[in-house]
């Protein structure tokens, strides 16, 4: 084996060991890595929140020219097997779908007072649509918008950002009139 052979394994043997000490060093969550995060401002919420907008961004390219850009599918969370859209959380003009409503579901907490005061917290109506392609869409609205909106009729639906604008049906519009009302909770 001449030197230069030789030299040249060393090297190679070398860089090999400073690449493994650097991956075990500063790779997912060593201990080296949570020590230099406490400089860092970066903690792993934001870098998970980057991470999942880099994926959605690598989604929404890749989906095929006829497919609709404005909406990425989800898997549904009540295990059905079925894929729900969502709105995008990045656009800012409204999406126009015909749909028809299948399901509504609401989550609040109603609170009654010694006095005999009942009120709303925490209140959350959301609608589920389907579009005439087959897709879900899961749309948040006002608790006014919740009750108007009927089953099985198809009509024009607007929303921006995963939040219902309007309904049109044949006879009426269906507004999502939601006044942000004072949602106080006392400290007791």
């Amino acid at each position: 084996m001449t030197p230069q052979l030789k030299n040249l394994l060393i090297l190679l043997c070398g860089i090999a060991v400073v690449l493994l000490l650097v991956i075990l060093l500063f790779g997912g969550k060593s201990p080296v890595m949570r020590f230099l995060s406490l400089f860092l401002e970066e903690d792993e919420n934001v870098r998970a929140t980057r991470m999942n907008d880099y994926k959605s961004r690598r989604q929404r390219r890749s989906i095929p020219a006829g497919q609709n850009n404005s909406a990425q599918s989800v898997r549904s969370a009540d295990g059905d097997g079925i894929d729900t859209i969502e709105a995008q959380k990045s656009t800012s003009e409204p999406i126009v779908e015909m749909a028809t409503l299948i399901q509504k579901s609401d989550d609040r907490l109603r609170v009654i007072e010694n006095s005999g005061r009942v009120r709303m917290i925490d209140e959350y109506y959301e609608l589920l649509f389907v579009t005439r392609k087959g897709q879900k869409l899961k749309i948040q609205c006002s608790p006014e918008a919740y009750e108007k909106v009927p089953f099985d009729e198809q009509g024009s639906l607007t929303y921006k950002k995963n939040t219902l604008v309007k309904f049109k049906l044949y006879d009426e519009t269906i507004y999502n009139d939601h006044t942000e009302e004072e949602k106080s909770v006392t400290a007791s």
